[in-house]
């Protein structure tokens, strides 16, 4: 019976806490870092900013009633920004490891995704087959401070590793063939297929690795991150989410 008494009290206190912070926080942007060359996830299009996040954030500043303050950022940069104040949230393709969870707060997962590979489509032949990837010299494409690039050292110790910032920075090096192979997340492949500048490139669509993307907010923020997944759970009850992933995302999102 005590235990009842306790446990309603704190959901007493909770919800008081949520309405309290709404209150306070009521019009104020929500500032959210995101990497705008992330398709379909965060991308420019004629200038305006589109993509599943992008979406995501409209929605979630809506339910929350709080208009949208994008803050464009390489991901490498994602926890000083959270840590410094310099904005309340991430929503920038953000996959959950140990390391960043000892770091910030994630809210629960919307997405599961994997590492994928990508290679020329002329060089099929060569990379298709799963063991060619073991071979020394091989020279993989990553994005510095990625689980691509966790990936590739922890799995392929014969690796060579050429660093890039970007998908197209790594698209370009594999047309110059300064790399082998390009391992990203699997959004990025999931784009080529609908894609006709990169109709030269192909993914091999199986998945390296299972992750899972969420939402992050500074250590601590407790409210804030009770919020967010109140607004996932808005969005994924009334259809939101499951529309805007379809709008964006050509193929099945499957990740076995």
């Amino acid at each position: 019976m005590i235990f009842r008494k306790s446990l309603m009290i704190s959901r007493t206190l909770l919800a008081l806490a949520l309405s309290l912070f709404a209150i306070t926080t009521a019009g104020e942007p929500l500032r959210v870092a995101l990497s705008p060359d992330y398709m379909p996830l965060a991308f420019k299009l004629d200038g305006e900013l589109r993509g599943i996040e992008v979406d995501n954030a409209r929605e979630v500043g809506n339910i929350l009633g709080r208009p949208v303050k994008f803050i464009p950022m390489n991901s490498s940069d994602y926890i000083d920004a959270l840590n410094s104040g310099k904005v309340d949230v991430v929503m920038g393709g953000y996959s959950i490891t140990p390391e960043r969870s000892a770091q910030v707060d994630f809210a629960r997962p919307f997405m599961q995704i994997g590492q994928m590979a990508i290679i020329l489509a002329d060089r099929a032949g060569q990379f298709a087959y799963p063991r060619a990837l073991f071979q020394k010299g091989v020279r993989f494409a990553v994005e510095p401070g990625t689980t691509g690039q966790t990936y590739v050292q922890e799995t392929y110790p014969l690796a060579e590793l050429r660093l890039h910032n970007t998908p197209e920075d790594a698209f370009a090096a594999l047309r110059r063939q300064d790399a082998d192979v390009y391992i990203h997340d699997a959004p990025t492949s999931w784009n080529l297929a609908s894609s006709r500048d990169n109709q030269d490139l192909l993914s091999l669509y199986r998945p390296l690795t299972r992750e899972e993307l969420a939402w992050a907010v500074k250590k601590g923020s407790t409210t804030l991150l009770q919020q967010l997944n109140d607004a996932l759970s808005e969005l994924e009850s009334n259809g939101r989410m499951s529309a805007i992933q379809n709008y964006y995302i050509p193929v099945t999102v499957q990740v076995r």
